[in-house]
């Protein structure tokens, strides 16, 4: 897309948040582009739940419904690009696209969303989204009164006590290099795992097995995109970009919503389709007060 666009506000992210902004945006008329690359962090799941009125929806019909809302206001676009880079320039900011082109816009909100960094164990990458997750929130109910267990001892008290009501048992699953004394874990380190069909396999350093229905880990978050950085916006020490009440960045007109954002009194951002779909509005209606200002 080798053009120059013209916008009031743009949206690097088409998932829950940037979608959300965008409709909220599209109400009151005000001009936005929203660029949205097609890589999403739920794309692994098959349902997504704990939203009102959508709960078990498959994430892509959930953003296929969002989008066909969205076209119906004259003032959004939506278009298939990457964000490659973005600085601030006289009147608001520039945005380059891969593949060419720029969007200049008067304020920015990001919503591009977050990495999740798995640690280095074989078979990993193949269940997450299914038998390995990390919201209890998303993926617990589902496996109730299940076999659960907890990959890693980092968080492993956190999990254990959120755990506890829905699961049948609970069962602690060492990675290696984890700190184990003092952490009621005897387990050696898990070397690999698989989905059978039936549940989750898991393979320690000692050649034995355990299987569990379900395991939640906490992953190492990244930024899915460089432009939070490129802008120079402050991060929480999550990796997260540090937001106020409204999701105003600590770049004036640089708005942050979903993952890849939060609070600084949060550890960690909530990670929901209902936390970030109400992100983006903040960060809609703070945009546009932006532009008022």
């Amino acid at each position: 897309m080798a053009t120059d666009i013209t916008t009031d506000i743009l949206i690097v992210g088409g998932g829950p948040a940037g979608l959300q902004a965008a409709l909220s945006i599209g109400r009151v008329h005000r001009n936005a582009v929203v660029l949205d690359d097609g890589h999403y962090r739920n794309a692994t799941v098959a349902h997504m739940h704990n939203l009102i009125g959508a709960d078990g929806t498959p994430p892509e019909d959930f953003r296929s419904r969002a989008r066909d809302e969205i076209r119906a206001y004259e003032t959004i676009r939506l278009v298939n690009a990457r964000a490659s880079g973005s600085v601030t320039a006289e009147g608001g900011f520039v945005t380059t696209l891969d593949g060419g082109g720029v969007v200049r816009s008067r304020a920015v909100v990001l919503a591009s969303g977050v990495r999740d960094e798995l640690p280095t164990v074989p078979g990993l990458d193949e269940v997450w989204g299914g038998r390995v997750a990390h919201c209890p929130f998303c993926h617990a109910h589902e496996f109730a009164g299940g076999r659960f267990g907890i990959l890693g001892t980092a968080a492993a008290g956190h999990l254990s006590t959120m755990l506890a009501p829905i699961a049948g048992s609970v069962m602690v699953l060492p990675l290696a290099g984890d700190e184990v004394d003092g952490q009621g874990v005897d387990r050696p380190p898990v070397v690999g795992m698989r989905d059978t069909g039936a549940a989750l396999e898991v393979t320690l350093a000692d050649g034995s097995v355990e299987s569990v229905d379900v395991a939640f880990i906490v992953p190492t978050l990244r930024q899915r995109s460089d432009l939070p950085a490129l802008l120079g916006l402050e991060l929480n020490p999550s990796g997260c970009v540090r937001v106020d009440e409204f999701q105003r960045t600590s770049v004036p007109g640089v708005l942050a919503a979903g993952d890849m954002a939060h609070l600084p009194a949060y550890p960690m951002p909530m990670a929901s389709v209902a936390s970030a779909t109400a992100a983006g509005q903040l960060a809609a209606s703070a945009a546009i007060m932006f532009l008022m200002s």
